[in-house]
């Protein structure tokens, strides 16, 4: 089994320790005996896990084996639902950069904001605005009178941004995408930059989605197995 699926005998053992495939039969000498529904999980795993992320996989996975079919759907149902608000979160970004990109207002007129204000616009806690900053991701200007922290129209592009992608299943690929946020020079005369970020985000999307629907058509799969030995 562990050569079919290209993963390690271990791997295999934990999935069956933490419940993600149903237990194996032993036979009279000890080993384990897997059968066509251990390979429908492994395989529903491999599926499900790039698009859905391990945590949901594995809470879908414990549901089936429990009997509870729907409540495993509906778990999977808010996950696409998610998936489609940050499509149109990010849509609605991508239109906002562009329109400030071509109209945007000087630093020297446009009015500074403060931490308080920049959590009511954005609806992000004042602590994770701060470590945001300490991860590099946006970089504030400072009052030359009392140091307090200034913020523009393009830091809160830059905060909607990762808002998006931290709702996003974490990856290598979202990694390098806040990676490109952090390397991204904090002004609104590389709003370019930012721009780039975005839709290679939206890209990024549009692959969930097919991973998505992947993963639903193994767990499809699998639903009917478990009826089916029922």
């Amino acid at each position: 089994m562990a050569e079919r699926f290209m993963i390690s005998t271990s791997t295999i053992r934990n999935y069956e320790a933490n419940g993600l495939i149903p237990p194996a039969e032993r036979s009279p000498n000890g080993y384990r005996r897997y059968t066509d529904q251990h390979a429908a999980y492994l395989s529903c795993i491999q599926a499900m896990a790039p698009a859905f992320g391990m945590e949901v996989t594995a809470e879908v996975l414990r549901c089936i084996q429990q009997d509870q079919q729907q409540a495993a759907m509906w778990i999977i149902r808010e996950r696409e639902v998610s998936l489609y608000e940050g499509k149109q979160k990010l849509e609605r970004l991508i239109q906002d950069i562009q329109s400030y990109t071509q109209d945007y207002i000087t630093s020297n007129a446009e009015e500074p904001l403060t931490i308080n204000e920049v959590s009511r616009l954005t609806q992000a806690p004042r602590s994770a605005i701060r470590y945001w900053e300490q991860a590099g991701y946006i970089t504030a200007e400072r009052d030359p009178g009392n140091r307090y922290r200034r913020y523009r129209a393009y830091h809160l592009l830059t905060i909607r941004l990762i808002q998006v992608l931290q709702n996003f299943v974490y990856s290598e690929d979202t990694v390098k995408l806040k990676q490109s946020i952090a390397e991204t020079e904090h002004s609104h005369l590389n709003l370019q930059e930012l721009l780039n970020v975005a839709e290679n985000s939206r890209a990024y999307l549009d692959k969930m989605l097919e991973f998505q629907l992947c993963g639903i058509s193994h767990l499809y799969q699998l639903i009917q197995l478990t009826k089916k030995k029922r």
